[in-house]
């Protein structure tokens, strides 16, 4: 198992680099929600790309990954309007499907079977560590600068 936390989620790297290491699931705690200004505009778009970037890890690496995210508002003061956290933790499997997930407005805790089976299987018909093209990444580690 590998954890992962919060902003680490957007990074196809670091999961790369933790299911290199062995994981054969990822655990992605983190808070992240929406302004309540900008839900009606952005949310749903926000919050579907949170859920896919997280499916995508797993597919890319053939592993579980256990998205964990809180629920509630959050004001630090009567001034701010704050951060609606939207729930829905979930686990998907190496094919990226949604196999277990929580509700966007009360505290759950969800199961997943992880299958190590599985795992190989997957990789097998989907040998992306095999294929990689590890002569092309050298230019991985460097900063890019705008």
């Amino acid at each position: 198992m590998g954890t992962l936390i919060c902003w680490d989620q957007w990074y196809p790297e670091a999961a790369r680099l933790t299911a290199l290491q062995g994981a054969n699931v990822i655990f992605y705690p983190t808070a992240i929600g929406w302004h309540p200004h900008e839900k009606d505009k952005y949310g749903k778009k926000q919050f579907e790309s949170w859920m896919t970037v997280q499916q995508g890890h797993a597919i890319a690496n053939g592993i579980y990954v256990a998205a964990v995210n809180r629920i509630g508002l959050e004001r630090p003061d009567d001034k701010s309007a704050g951060i609606e956290f939207w729930g829905q933790s979930f686990v998907a499997d190496p094919q990226g499907e949604i196999i277990a997930q929580a509700s966007a407005d009360k505290e759950e805790i969800i199961f997943a079977k992880v299958d190590p089976a599985r795992i190989e299987l997957v990789r097998r018909h989907w040998p992306f560590f095999r294929d990689r093209r590890i002569d092309s990444y050298e230019d991985i580690a460097k900063r890019i600068i705008d």
